[in-house]
């Protein structure tokens, strides 16, 4: 018969004292007692036979034997934790939570879910659709998709593809009656704004395209707003009017025929769409799967131009 181990809840108490330096400290986490936790230390120092403690009314410390054992302890303790947390996700199934701003999840990664669906079957996918930021320490998030500059403090950070907007509009609204041939022609086309760019509140992105095209009789500043990136192109497509908007975003619109590009030219930005990740967490096989997948996304993408990241076509 192997030896007799200590307690768990000994174990336990050991180490919250040791990371503590404190007996009361330590039974507020562990929700106990401050005399109970004394008895805890004191079995298992009886079953060790040494003291793994000094104790004096101002403070505690540990003892030679108690800094010894203490890195086995808490290895011990994270061991049996991932065990734990594995035999979970065993029972639950494979899950990957995943945080997206609103108008990336309509657009870009929704209509491509079932791809994603058939070749993992056993991942099961929980989509958060946030616009602010993701706090990974208090929140249950494995991974976000978000646009910016990608300065995201001490996170990890992937970049996906570049962005640039372009004016596009259903291919209804132009007629030979009404054509679209020249910048200059937009004069005649109500413009749609997309004011979820950053930016774009103070900077009006009309204005710049159309000083690029060199349409300086058109007014940059009439048109209808929209607050949110889905919407904007929502409306170009039911043929509201003409819409600057993100090239990959509008990919499945643009390639199966509901959105059409007038022109080339193309209005870069200095934001991206990054893959953010925890800095030092361990990735976990379902986040190593979609990563894979969604690289295998973006190469097909470009390889078919249903991804446009800026440069004419």
């Amino acid at each position: 018969m192997g030896r007799r181990l200590p307690p768990l809840s000994a174990l336990r108490a050991f180490e919250a004292v040791a990371r503590t330096l404190s007996f009361t400290r330590a039974a507020k986490e562990l929700h106990v007692t401050p005399g109970a936790i004394s008895q805890q230390v004191r079995v298992l120092e009886e079953q060790l036979g040494t003291t793994l403690f000094r104790r004096s009314r101002r403070n505690v410390a540990l003892t030679a034997a108690g800094s010894a054992i203490l890195p086995d302890v808490q290895a011990g303790f994270a061991s049996l934790s991932r065990v734990l947390d594995d035999s979970l996700r065993r029972h639950h199934g494979r899950t990957l939570t995943i945080s997206v701003a609103p108008s990336f999840a309509s657009k870009w990664l929704l209509p491509r879910l079932p791809e994603f669906s058939a070749q993992f079957p056993d991942i099961e996918l929980r989509i958060s659709a946030t616009v602010g930021l993701v706090d990974f320490a208090t929140e249950e998030v494995d991974l976000a998709i978000r646009f910016g500059n990608g300065r995201y403090g001490d996170l990890k950070t992937e970049l996906l593809f570049r962005e640039a907007l372009c004016p596009m509009c259903s291919p209804k609204l132009v007629t030979p009656k009404r054509p679209l041939d020249s910048p200059s022609d937009l004069r005649h086309f109500r413009l749609i704004h997309d004011l979820s760019i950053p930016g774009q509140q103070d900077e009006n992105g009309w204005a710049q395209w159309l000083a690029l095209a060199g349409a300086a009789e058109v007014n940059a500043n009439r048109g209808t707003r929209f607050s949110l990136a889905e919407l904007a192109l929502q409306a170009a497509v039911d043929g509201a009017g003409v819409v600057l908007g993100r090239l990959a975003l509008a990919g499945k619109d643009l390639l199966e025929g509901r959105l059409y590009r007038p022109f080339a030219l193309v209005l870069p930005l200095d934001m991206s769409y990054f893959l953010v990740m925890p800095g030092k967490k361990q990735e976990r096989p379902e986040l190593q799967s979609f990563k894979i997948w969604l690289r295998e996304v973006l190469h097909d993408a470009k390889a078919t131009k249903s991804l446009v990241t800026g440069a004419a076509d």
